[in-house]
């Protein structure tokens, strides 16, 4: 058939009615932007807040400028390390796009076939498939016949068979998974397997089912659980440092009030006394806020993400975004593709029987030589694969792949090198005969291969295993088949008889040698990974295209389907219920098949819409627009850029066991973030008491303004290092998944924090006004400097505290070696900065008055030691007693 397609006025036309194929790029990540982002951090906005009134106060004289400054550049290190992070990905995906040559098509144009790029396609072109193209467009086949490969589409790689459309055959409006499968449709990205035809375009650009996916890439992400979780944290930290600031500032103008002799007294005298009066209040609350907010916390998180990226690889996990591998361990629902995610992603025999239902071991069919001789034969010399100079099996379609891999290259080298077996006639496997058969002469027999049903009709006999004929019960290998067909395997058999070779016809004396399950099996390791992550409290839902039948079976196999409460839902009885409907079912679905891009996305939604904290695995670009809009996305190494691009994270070997492995670092990491908010707000909540009480017990800001810049920023940033590389541990794949908005201090943790915080409280006063401890020291400024010292002592033994919730926080610290590393080198700071003065030279010197440290004895070091180290005695018997 001759076909002349559009004229150049009917493309332009074409073009300004229907749009462009063109499918727009999502706009590159810039520095500026992702930089920008980070100010959008709640925590951070905190700080800058609280950065400009330290500036302000400076200038007014009631405040050092060391804070502001410090703070502004912690902030700007996030800000920095959280950008280049986020660009460098993003250009590394670009480059690799642009390095690639745009697809093209042969269009007929002008009565000529025209190679063009796929953008140039409009409505109503024909396009000219063959065998290796990549279909451009939505559309009908008007001519000719193709098996395409609809993987990047619906996942599965089975082959489509697609036929020409008879005049007015209309385009379907509602794509569903079934569309993907009819006789005539072809959809945009689809591979041509084999065959030749014309492609009639009716849709082009976003108007395709690829261009539909590409525009729910556009639609914005849903904030990460831990980003949700760090707002509600921040909200609380606002409120707990803005009360109390406000309280202590009300209750110093009262003190300085009755310090005045009352009211008259006070206000008597005169306007630059009361306005000092109000600044020093307003500068002691100002103090209160910034030890109220943790300033190292966001520094803490991205750099703890950053650390663990480079330790996920060798789990086979590459982190595109730091983010993701903490969502990864708060996760409520998984949606897994079937394909090489659950399933290795091959086809591969992985059962054989005899004619009397009994099957063989696969690897003891070398014992049974009669049986094993034969079947080599009816494969070898009656296939269309065969092995590479590579050792890879190349040709045919994927059954003859999987049997010619079962075989082995050793046996087929032999088998087709062999002069005994010479080949006299041969015909290959068609869809109408369902059979290959093949005729060796030396051996006086012809060998078939094909569907059970063709060679059963002619078969009267069978070999059992030692290669003896026997009478065949037709009833026993049907149930037999029957019993393969509902665990989704594909079923071939093989035989031979000793007739002559006959076109198109199989013999009536045919001899069964046996038959072969093929399908794409489940991994071994996907089951115990599967178990594993429905033991964290995750609900795993397999996503396929394939059919409800098949899918069910392969959901038995891993472990999915186990409850009669346990449902399996195809994409069309989705898509008759309401959204409300769908949410009522969707703790006990398990099992989607025929799924559509579509669908995927609207799981997770509806799924977000319950609060629940959503992952998605995906290789295709039909994958995309879910991958992106799930809270994770889990994309395959073997799968396209696109899948890549959308996910956070990509999942190298493609192996659900990596999923799990993902999950269980998401969940240390977290945990190792609660250990540092222990840590921290310890730390924060003591300095705010000790700073509000001490001025009412004589005692003027025993923690200076240098003193809490150590804290937060110094002893922060080396904790993350600390606490931040906390080995994992199993029994975390114990717990159940964390509430997307639940509290990171929960009622347990701030007992902990509240407890230990008012102990740090009272030692610091018993070491300020008891006599033993203020006499051991000549004067108050060592007096005062051994404080600081026992303060962030005292943090450090804490943090052995924060380790673990029951007793063993001394476990494991040869699998965290920083832990030690840095609280001795935080005590060496310590005592470089008490020591400074003795160094004669004026850098020290201003060290010296910056921290107003000054050198003290060796007693009053050990005394404050002790003193700190009663940190974990007091923390274990609240253990003792809370877990009793």
């Amino acid at each position: 058939m001759k076909f002349n397609g559009l004229t150049d006025k009917e493309v332009e036309e074409s073009r300004q009615k229907f749009g462009s194929n063109a499918i727009p790029d999502s706009e590159p990540t810039t520095f500026w932007d992702e930089f920008k982002e980070t100010f959008k951090d709640p925590i951070i906005r905190i700080l800058l807040g609280i950065s400009a009134l330290m500036i302000v106060m400076f200038f007014f004289g009631y405040a050092e400028i060391y804070e502001a400054v410090g703070i502004i550049v912690a902030v700007l290190i996030v800000a920095f390390v959280s950008a280049k992070t986020g660009v460098a990905s993003d250009t590394r995906y670009r480059e690799l796009k642009e390095m690639s040559e745009k697809d093209k098509c042969k269009v007929y144009r002008n009565g000529l076939i025209t190679v063009l790029e796929v953008d140039e396609v409009v409505t109503g072109d024909k396009i000219l498939l063959q065998s290796g193209d990549k279909i451009p467009a939505d559309g009908v086949l008007v001519y000719g016949s193709l098996k395409v490969n609809n993987a990047v589409l619906n996942g599965e790689s089975e082959e489509c068979v697609k036929t020409a459309a008879e005049p007015g055959f209309i385009f379907e409006e509602n794509i569903t998974g079934e569309s993907f499968v009819d006789k005539h449709s072809l959809f945009r990205g689809a591979v041509v397997f084999d065959g030749e035809g014309v492609l009639d375009v009716r849709k082009v650009g976003l108007k395709t089912m690829m261009g539909s996916m590409a525009e729910e890439m556009k639609e914005k992400e849903p904030d990460s659980p831990l980003k949700v979780k760090l707002s509600k944290l921040a909200d609380q930290i606002s409120v707990f440092g803005y009360v109390s600031a406000v309280i202590i500032a009300v209750f110093y103008l009262i003190y300085f009030i009755i310090s005045a002799g009352g009211p008259a007294q006070f206000f008597s005298m005169g306007i630059k006394d009361i306005l000092k009066s109000v600044l020093e209040a307003i500068s002691l609350a100002v103090v209160i806020i910034v030890c109220a907010v943790p300033e190292g916390l966001p520094l803490m998180i991205s750099m703890v993400l950053m650390q663990n990226t480079s330790k996920m690889l060798k789990h086979n996990v590459l982190v595109r975004k730091a983010v993701g591998i903490e969502t990864a361990g708060s996760l409520n629902v998984l949606f897994s593709d079937k394909t090489g995610t659950i399933t290795k992603g091959v086809l591969e025999v992985v059962d054989f029987f005899l004619g009397d239902g009994s099957s063989i071991d696969l690897n003891s069919l070398g014992k049974h030589s009669s049986v094993k001789g034969l079947l080599d034969i009816a494969i070898g010399k009656n296939s269309q694969s065969m092995f590479d100079d590579a050792h890879v099996v190349i040709g045919g379609n994927s059954t003859d792949q999987a049997l010619m891999k079962f075989l082995g290259e050793e046996t087929f080298k032999t088998v087709s090198e062999s002069k005994e077996y010479t080949v006299q006639r041969q015909q290959n496997f068609n869809s109408t005969n369902k059979f290959a058969q093949v005729e060796i002469t030396n051996l006086g027999k012809v060998f078939y291969k094909g569907a059970p049903e063709r060679l059963l009709e002619h078969a009267v006999k069978y070999i059992d295993e030692n290669g003896n004929l026997k009478d065949m019960d037709r009833a026993v290998i049907d149930r037999k088949i029957d019993e393969l067909a509902a665990r989704a395997m594909r079923v071939l058999a093989f035989g031979y008889c000793e007739g002559e070779f006959i076109e198109d016809k199989i013999n009536s004396n045919l001899v069964i040698i046996g038959m072969a399950g093929i399908r794409d099996d489940v991994r071994p390791e996907s089951i115990e990974a599967i178990k594993e992550v429905q033991g964290a409290g995750i609900q795993v839902v397999m996503i396929t295209g394939d059919r409800l039948e098949t899918a069910v079976a392969i959901a038995k196999d891993a472990g999915l389907l186990k409850k009669n409460s346990d449902r399996a839902v195809t994409s069309a009885q989705l898509n008759e219920m309401s959204d409300e409907d769908v949410k009522k079912i969707i703790p006990d679905i398990r099992v989607i098949a025929r799924a559509l891009p579509t669908d995927k996305s609207r799981m997770v939604r509806l799924c977000q819409e319950m609060n629940l904290v959503v992952g998605m695995t995906g290789d295709g670009v039909n994958d995309s627009p879910a991958l992106k809009r799930a809270d994770v996305g889990f994309a395959m190494g073997s799968g396209t850029e696109a899948a890549k691009e959308a996910g956070e994270i990509v999942i190298l070997d493609d192996n659900f066991k990596s999923i799990k492995d993902a999950i269980w670092y998401g969940r240390t990491i977290y945990h190792n973030i609660l250990k540092f908010c222990k840590f921290q707000l310890v730390i924060n909540v003591a300095a705010v008491i000790v700073s509000a009480i001490a001025p009412f017990f004589g005692i003027d800001a025993p923690l200076k303004v240098t003193h809490l810049l150590f804290v937060n920023l110094v002893m922060d940033s080396l904790g993350v290092i600390m606490l931040g590389n906390e080995p994992e541990l199993e029994v975390y794949m114990t717990e159940k998944p964390r509430r997307r908005d639940e509290n990171i201090v929960s009622p347990q943790m701030g007992a902990q924090i509240l407890t230990m915080a008012i102990w740090v409280t009272v030692i610091s006063f018993l070491y300020l006004k008891l006599p033993f401890f203020v006499n051991m020291f000549e004067t108050q400024q060592k007096h005062l400097t051994g404080y600081f010292v026992l303060f962030i002592a005292a943090a450090l033994f804490n943090g052995f505290n924060v380790r673990d919730d029951g007793f063993a926080i001394f476990s494991g610290l040869n699998q965290n070696k920083g832990f030690l590393q840095v609280f001795f080198t935080i005590l060496l700071v310590q005592a470089f900065i008490v020591n400074a003065a003795l160094v004669p030279l004026a850098p020290f010197q201003w060290i010296s008055e910056m921290f107003s440290c000054v050198p003290f004895g060796i007693n009053g070091w050990i005394t404050v030691i002790l003193l700190a180290a009663t940190m974990i005695p007091v923390d274990l018997i609240r253990k003792m007693i809370v877990n009793r």
